[in-house]
């Protein structure tokens, strides 16, 4: 005897959703139906519904909170392209203050960025990356990075004092392309990146 596994359907009842939010019938910030009456329409066990849930919480497509519900996300998925977006045209496009700053204009959204800059010594792992002496001063930029009004990034960023001080790289406005676009002019071209990657639940 085969028995269907529940993830097909909920495949089917995620799929919908899916097409629901594309097509406009859930606008962003809406309430989705709640999982006992995804169940009831679908002709599915609560549990069925909400692996559908959790698989369009895994996409960014929607958020839960506690008591409320679940709410189609305001900002839609953000698509970073890991390779072009190094491209100094790409981070410089239309004044762009980088390739943050040129993905989400290139969306239609507002970007906007909150940047505290300091002076201070390098964290031990920082200083082995850098291949710089313990200790040694670098330019610390931290950034909270907004999607209209919406949080979708925080990083922080460490530049060699003896490289950054008194340039553009130690202001909180970088000018055109960033601190890449102002590292190339100093003579420190970026030619490689190396990134890694880790994820967490969401929702």
């Amino acid at each position: 005897m085969t028995v269907e596994e529940p993830a097909s359907l909920a495949d089917q009842i995620a799929a919908a959703l899916r097409d629901g939010i594309r097509r406009g019938e859930y606008r962003p910030g809406s309430r989705l139906p709640s999982e006992d009456d995804l169940a009831r329409q679908y002709g599915v066990d609560r549990r069925t519904a909400n692996t559908a849930v959790r698989a369009l919480r895994a996409e960014g497509l929607v958020r839960s909170e506690r008591g409320r519900g679940t709410f189609v996300a305001e900002v839609p998925v953000i698509t970073r392209y890991a390779m072009t977006r190094y491209d100094r045209e790409a981070r410089e496009r239309a004044g762009s203050r980088g390739a943050f700053d040129g993905e989400i204009r290139a969306m239609g959204l507002d970007p906007h960025t909150d940047v505290t800059v300091s002076i201070g010594p390098a964290p031990a792992d920082v200083a082995e990356a850098l291949q710089l002496d313990p200790g040694a001063e670098v330019i610390i930029r931290e950034r909270r990075m907004y999607a209209s009004g919406m949080p979708v990034q925080f990083a922080t960023s460490y530049i060699p004092a003896a490289i950054g001080a008194g340039t553009q790289i130690a202001e909180v406005d970088s000018g055109p392309g960033g601190i890449i676009s102002r590292m190339a002019e100093l003579g420190h071209a970026q030619t490689r990146i190396t990134e890694t990657i880790s994820t967490r639940p969401i929702g």
